[in-house]
C-alpha cells in the first residue's frame, strides 16, 4: 500500500493492521519529506532559534541548544518523555499508531529525514511492535508519552514484541535486519508530537464497533422470534418517515435476519403461552432506533477520525519554499516552521466520547433483551430461566446479572472524558483534551458489548430451542447453528463461564459476522 498519495480509509487501516499488508512511502511523498529535512537543516544552521530544533521543549522553550547538541536533544527528547504506566495496549493498537504517524509524517511537514521515516515503515512491514503502555497522554500536547515508547526502538532502546517474544529494543532490530538511528534535528518531536495514539484505539474501536452493530441486530432478531414477537414495528414505512439511515438499516438487516421464520409475528394460539396484545417492549419494539442511533453516531465518529487519520498534527509545522522538481515547475514562495496547536486532541476526543456512549447503549438495551427472555412473566410463556425444574436449577439466571455487571462498568466510564483537563508542563499546556482515556474507554465498552450480545446469543439460543416445531428464520436459524457447533443445549444446571466465553468468542472473532454476511443480501 502506497503512503503518502492518497487519503488513509478504516478499510486500509484494517488491511494494513490485521491483514499485515505492507506499506511503502510513495515518490511525492519522498521528495515531500526530504524537502523538509533539508529546510530544517538549513534554519538550523544559520542559528535562528526554531522551537524544538535549537530551543528546548514546553516550559523549556526559552532555553537554546548548541547546534552540536540537537541528536542528544532529541534522543533524550523521546527517551524522557517515554514514562508510561499500565498494560501494554494490544498489538492491533500499536500497529495502528505506527501507520497513523508514518501517514502524517509523509505529509511534508514534520522535518523529519526520509531515512528515519523509512525506518518506521520497515518496523511495520517486518512486524517489530513497539510495548507502548496504555496510561500517561493527557491529549494534548498530543499523545507525546505513548508515542515516545513506540519510538524508542528506532534509537536501539525500549521494549519490543518480535516474533512472539518481548526483548529489548535493541535485540528486537537486530533480529529483524534492522539498524538503530542517531537522530538530528526535530526528529524527536516529529515521531511523538501528534494524536496517533488516541486516533488509533478509536479507529481500532470503530472498526469493531461497525461489525458489532450488525451482530447486535442479528442476536437481537433472535431475542424477537424467541417470545415470538410482533414485526410490525419493522415496517419500513415506519422508518422512512423518521428519515434516519442508520434506524433504516437496522429495522431492514432485522427483517432480514427473520425472513422465512414461523415464530417472529407468529399469533397468541400458535404458540403455547403467548399473551395476546399488539406491542412489545421497547427492547424489541425499539430496536432499531436505538440501535440506528448508534449507527449514526458511528458515521460521524468514523468521519472525525479518518480525517484525522490523515492530518499533520505535530509542531512546530514546517512550510519549506517550494523547489524546481522534475515533472513540475513550483514557484518559489519562501519557507516558514510556525508553532500551532494540530496536536490538540479535542476533535478527536469529543468524537471518541459520542462513541462510547454510543457504544454503551448497545450494551443497554441487549442486556434488557436478556432480561425480558428469562423472566417468565415477560418472555411469552418460556419456563423460567429457560430450564427445566426452576428452583432446583438457575438456568440462565447468572449470564443475564454478567450481562448486568458489564452494563454497569459501561456505564461508570461514560462521563466524557473530553469535559475534564488538568494542566501540564509548568501550565504551559493549561488545557488538554483527554483524547486517550476517552480512547481507553470506548476500546473497553466495545470488548464489554462483544461480551453482553455473547451472552444474549446464548440465552436466545436456548430459547429459541425451547420453541420445537417452528421454522426459524433464514438469519436467526443460520447463527442458531453456529451456536449450536460449539455450545450445546443446558437441560440442566452446569458450570456456564465456557459457554459465556465461547459465545463471546464467536461475536469477537467475527465468526457471527461472516455468518451473517452469508445470507445478507
Amino acid at each position: 500500500m502506497l503512503i503518502g498519495d492518497a487519503s488513509l480509509t478504516l478499510d486500509d487501516l484494517q488491511a494494513v493492521v490485521e491483514d499485515r499488508q505492507n506499506v511503502e512511502l510513495s515518490e511525492p511523498a519522498c521528495r515531500r519529506v526530504a524537502r523538509a529535512a533539508r529546510y530544517v537543516r538549513k534554519r538550523a544552521e544559520e542559528g535562528e532559534p526554531v522551537y524544538g530544533v535549537t530551543t528546548g521543549f514546553g516550559a523549556n522553550r526559552d532555553k537554546v541548544i548548541d547546534p552540536e547538541d540537537a541528536g542528544i536533544l532529541q534522543e533524550r527528547l523521546i527517551m524522557s518523555h517515554a514514562s508510561g504506566v499500565g498494560d501494554p495496549l494490544s498489538t492491533d493498537v500499536v500497529r495502528a499508531m505506527m501507520l497513523l504517524r508514518i501517514n502524517a509524517l509523509a505529509q511534508g511537514n514534520s522535518g523529519i529525514r526520509l531515512e528515519t521515516l523509512e525506518l518506521l515503515v520497515e518496523m511495520l512491514n517486518r512486524g517489530v511492535h513497539p510495548v507502548v503502555p496504555e496510561m500517561g497522554s493527557v491529549g494534548a500536547s498530543g499523545d507525546l508519552c505513548p508515542l515516545a515508547h513506540m519510538c524508542l526502538p528506532i534509537i536501539g532502546r525500549g521494549e519490543v514484541e518480535y516474533d512472539g517474544e518481548t526483548m529489548d529494543g535493541a535485540s528486537a532490530m537486530e533480529a529483524a535486519g534492522l539498524e538503530p538511528m542517531m537522530l538530528t534535528y526535530k526528529e524527536g518531536l516529529a515521531l511523538l508530537n501528534g494524536t496517533q495514539a488516541q486516533t488509533a484505539l478509536g479507529a481500532m474501536a470503530a472498526i469493531r464497533f461497525r461489525e458489532v452493530l450488525r451482530c447486535a441486530d442479528a442476536i437481537g432478531a433472535m431475542s424477537l422470534e424467541a417470545v415470538a414477537g410482533r414485526k410490525a414495528a419493522l415496517d419500513e414505512r415506519i422508518h422512512s418517515l423518521r428519515g434516519r439511515e442508520g434506524q433504516s438499516e437496522s429495522a431492514r438487516l432485522i427483517r432480514e435476519m427473520l425472513e422465512g421464520s414461523e415464530l417472529a409475528g407468529a399469533e397468541p394460539g400458535e404458540v403455547d403461552g403467548k399473551v395476546e396484545y399488539i406491542q412489545d417492549s421497547y427492547c424489541l419494539r425499539c430496536m432499531p432506533q436505538v440501535h440506528g442511533a448508534s449507527r449514526d453516531a458511528l458515521a460521524h465518529v468514523i468521519d472525525v477520525l479518518v480525517n484525522e487519520a490523515n492530518a499533520v498534527t505535530d509542531n512546530p509545522l514546517v512550510f519549506p519554499p517550494a523547489e524546481e522538481d522534475a515533472a513540475e515547475h513550483y514557484v518559489e514562495t519562501g519557507g516558514d516552521i510556525l508553532s500551532g496547536g494540530n496536536f490538540h486532541g479535542q476533535p478527536v476526543a469529543l468524537a471518541l466520547d459520542y462513541m462510547k456512549n454510543a457504544i454503551a447503549e448497545l450494551g443497554n438495551i441487549a442486556e434488557r433483551r436478556c432480561a425480558k427472555l428469562t423472566d417468565k412473566y415477560f418472555s411469552e410463556g418460556l419456563p423460567p430461566f429457560l430450564v427445566s425444574d426452576a428452583g432446583l436449577n438457575s438456568g440462565m439466571m447468572i449470564p443475564q446479572y454478567v450481562a448486568a455487571a458489564l452494563v454497569s462498568e459501561n456505564k461508570s466510564q461514560a462521563f466524557p472524558a473530553s469535559v475534564d483537563s488538568i494542566p501540564t508542563s509548568a501550565n504551559m499546556e493549561d488545557h488538554v483534551s483527554m483524547g486517550m482515556h476517552a480512547g481507553l474507554h470506548a476500546y473497553r465498552a466495545i470488548e464489554n458489548v462483544e461480551t453482553i450480545l455473547g451472552i444474549e446469543y446464548l440465552i436466545a439460543s436456548q430459547a429459541l430451542d425451547l420453541r420445537e416445531g417452528f421454522e426459524l428464520g433464514k438469519g436467526t436459524g443460520r447463527l442458531h447453528e453456529l451456536l449450536r457447533e460449539h455450545v450445546s443445549f443446558m437441560d440442566k444446571d452446569r458450570v456456564l463461564s465456557p459457554d459465556v466465553q465461547k459465545a463471546s468468542e464467536l461475536v469477537r472473532d467475527r465468526s457471527v459476522y461472516r455468518a451473517i454476511c452469508e445470507v445478507s443480501d
